[in-house]
Parts: C-alpha cells; structure tokens; sequence
C-alpha cells in the first residue's frame, strides 16, 4: 500500500479513537446523572441524602488516586508546596463540595430534563465571572449572546411542568459555584504553572472537598442517617456509583487529552439531548413544547459560543504559526548576513 492509503488509515484509526472518547465519555456522564437521579429521588431508590453521596463519591475518588499516584505510581504527582496547597487547592475544594452539594440536592426536586436545560447557564455563569474576575473581556456581542442563552432557559422554565422554586435555586446555586471553581483554577492554579489532570486533581482536591463536606453532613443529614435503617449502605448500589463516578473522571482525562476541552464541550451538548430524550421517554418526566422551544434557543446560544472559541482558537494558532514563520526568516536572514560578513573578511585578508 503506498504512502496516500497509509496516512488515510491513519487518519481513519484518528477519528474513530476521538470518536471512541466522546462515546465512552457520553455514556459515563449519562450514567452517573441518571444513576444520582436514581438514588436520590424519593420514587426510586429514595435514598434522599446528597452530602453523604457526595462523601461516598469523594472518599472512594480519594482512595482510587492515591493508590494510582503513591502505591502503583501510574500517574507523577504535581510539586505543591503546603502555602500553595491552602491558599490554591483549599478554595477551590470549598466551591467544588458545594457545587456537587446542591447539583445533587436538585435531583430530589427537579427532573432530569429540566436540570440540563438550567446548565445551559454555565457559560453564562463562566463568562460573568470571568468579567468580574477580570479574566475575560467584556464583549457587547458575546454578552448579548449569554443574554439569547438566559432568556432561552427562563422559556424552559416558564414551560417546566414540574416548577419546583427550591430545586431550581439549587441548581443555580451549583452552576454559580461550579463556574466559579472553573474560573479560580484559571486563576489560582494556571496562573502559577501548576497543571492538573483528573486523577491529580482527585488527588489533592477530593480530600479537601471531603473535609468541607464533613462539617454540614454532621448538622444535616448525620441525625436523621444515624436515627433510621438509612445508615446501612448497599454496597453494590453505591460502590458500582461510586466506581461509574472515578471512571467518569478517567474519560474527561481521556477526552480532553486525546481531543480538546471544546470537544467536550459540544460532546456535552449532545449528552444533554440525550438525558432529555431519555428522561421524557424511560423515566416518563414530562417534558412540554415550551421547555424544548426555550431550550432550543439555549442551545443556539451554547452552539454559537462554542462556534465562537474554536474561531478564536484557531486565530490564535494561525498567530503563532505567524510568529515562528517570521522568527523562522529572521533567523535564516541573520545567518545569510553572517555568511556574507565572513565571505567579505576572508575576501579581504587574502
């Protein structure tokens, strides 16, 4: 086979491993959110305790990665020094235990299709920290888009047959804190140089997102866990949800290492489809038209946005193929200089 068919298998092989990551990574992000659904809401498994869910995931991640980074050393860990540890990694752990805190909480009042509809915030969320933060510029066109993605979810609200003002505050809440995590890793750890991976970031983060926990979970929920059966856990139902959450982190891993973090990004519109469609159609939550022609105008927005970063990517990489290319002619002018310099002056010393 010559060497065109070779770089065509080669690139054939390219897309079906990306392909292969946003499946695996779609199929374990919809599991675990309808696996919480399924042991948080009070029809199904009703087992109504999300901090102590949240403990069993963090504990369990914990574990998993000091074994993967200390005991079998699979993966180097990061050079953190104990200030950095406190003032980087601690803040960052305090707004990931409560974002996980209230997502899960939503599921007890909230459907699984409406919950997605309200994460098509994010970006909004990302963006408007990002402003306040000054990490971001202030854009009118992109702040007009985020305004196009708000209204859209106020639609689906507006439209949502199961309302609940508690579950939805949750929600927000949890997008508002996890936006911010996204925008202080950015800050406190980017910044620095200091880059994470999922199985690091589990391994200094979830031991801290564990302790902040600890303290609402003895005032919330331990009282009512230690006076009812509730306390006996079903280790199969918990250590299979447990282990889906741990492999959920390998595949972002995956993902945004094979491919990029925008892919996931799309990927993660697509997976929201899905769970609505699949919410409608197994779980018999009732989606209206007015949900999905207000979420439909969320997800132009989040398409548009995510339109936007990768034009914005690639200018980018277009600048910096500039850059080398002009460094690139320097550097050879500069060298067709020095020869001609020292042609001349052996020229004139013979």
């Amino acid at each position: 086979m010559g060497k065109g068919g070779a770089l065509s298998e080669s690139v054939i092989k390219n897309i079906v491993l990306s392909y292969s990551y946003v499946a695996i990574w779609i199929f374990l992000s919809f599991t675990v959110i309808v696996y919480n659904k399924y042991i948080l809401d009070k029809k199904m498994y009703n087992w109504p305790f999300p901090i102590s869910l949240t403990m069993i995931h963090m504990s369990f991640c914990s574990t998993l990665a000091f074994l993967i980074i200390k005991v079998f050393k699979f993966v180097e860990p990061v050079k953190m020094t104990r200030e950095t540890y406190l003032r980087s990694v601690v803040p960052i752990g305090a707004l990931y235990a409560l974002s996980l805190w209230l997502s899960n909480s939503a599921y007890i009042y909230l459907s699984v299709s409406f919950i997605q509809m309200l994460k098509a915030l994010m970006p909004v969320a990302v963006y408007s920290i990002g402003v306040l933060f000054k990490k971001e510029g202030f854009k009118s066109d992109t702040m007009m888009n985020m305004l196009s993605i708000s209204f859209g979810v106020a639609i689906a609200a507006y439209g949502e047959a199961r309302f609940d003002v508690w579950g939805v505050i949750l929600q927000l809440g949890a997008v508002a804190f996890e936006a911010t995590r996204l925008v202080l890793i950015q800050i406190l750890l980017g910044d620095k140089g200091i880059k994470l991976n999922p199985i690091t970031s589990l391994y200094y983060v979830a031991p801290c997102c564990l302790a902040f926990l600890f303290i609402p979970w003895i005032y919330v929920e331990f009282p009512v866990l230690r006076d009812t059966s509730s306390f006996h856990l079903d280790y199969a139902v918990f250590g299979a949800n447990s282990f889906c959450a741990f492999a959920l982190n390998l595949a972002v891993f995956l993902l945004v290492g094979k491919t990029s973090a925008l892919t996931m990004n799309v990927a993660g519109v697509v997976k929201d489809w899905l769970l609505i469609a699949f919410s409608w159609s197994v779980i018999k939550d009732t989606v209206t038209p007015i949900n999905l022609f207000g979420y439909g105008i969320a997800f132009l927005g989040v398409a548009y946005y995510n339109h936007a970063k990768l034009q914005a990517l690639k200018a980018k990489e277009e600048e910096k193929k500039k850059v080398q290319q002009a460094d690139e002619e320097s550097g050879r002018l500069l060298e067709e200089r020095e020869g001609d310099a020292e042609g001349k002056k052996n020229e004139s010393g013979n």
